[in-house]
């Protein structure tokens, strides 16, 4: 048996990806989300990429996706693999953080 669609009934139409909007997606070069070479090649080609992203209507959901897949490569939502660690490290520290506060919150609450 076939497993059920997420989408009932059958018959609607998939909404549209948003990978269909990106600007990315008109690009000549595509490479350039992927710089390899030497340093001053990889930072003329990050910069290429980051001008692509600017300009995209779907910058949010192309960082999102790339920060939910762990993309280890490449330029994604205008952050470089260096940007979105960074960014990532930052979430987890917040979280942490939060999470001591909320701890500490409790242990005075439970001592009143």
């Amino acid at each position: 048996m076939p497993r059920p669609s997420r989408y009932a009934p059958d018959n609607l139409p998939r909404p549209e990806h948003w990978a269909r909007h990106a600007a990315c997606r008109g690009a000549e070069e595509p490479d350039v989300f992927f710089p390899d070479g030497d340093v001053g090649l990889v930072l003329l080609l990050t910069e290429e990429a980051k001008a692509y992203c600017r300009r995209c209507p779907v910058r949010s959901n192309c960082l999102t996706t790339a920060l939910n897949r762990r993309e280890p490569l490449g330029i994604w939502g205008g952050l470089d693999t260096d940007e979105r660690r960074a960014l990532v490290r930052l979430a987890r520290e917040r979280a942490e953080a939060a999470e001591r506060e909320e701890e500490q919150a409790d242990a005075r609450a439970s001592a009143a």
